[in-house]
């Protein structure tokens, strides 16, 4: 897949505190803005998905087989 530059403006005090963290992870600060961005579109689409199977899941309905109660002895006493 093709890649793209991208331009951020940030604090120079955090930005040299990712990339101390980045050092010390062996890692970039590119890969860990890339990998946060990966983690959040992934997340959301995950949500996505479970929403959608929700969402059918309500459409169909929910077999719970014959209803042998009233209503009134939901709230009978005893």
């Amino acid at each position: 897949m093709a890649t793209q530059n991208l331009t951020l403006s940030i604090k120079a005090d955090l930005l040299l505190e990712a990339r101390k963290y980045a050092l010390d992870h062996q890692t970039s600060v590119n890969q860990l803005v890339r990998g946060y961005l990966e983690d959040l579109t992934g997340l959301e689409g995950r949500r996505r998905i479970a929403r959608a199977r929700l969402k059918a899941a309500m459409d169909r309905g929910i077999d719970i087989g014959p209803i042998t109660w009233k209503r009134e002895d939901l709230y009978e006493r005893r």
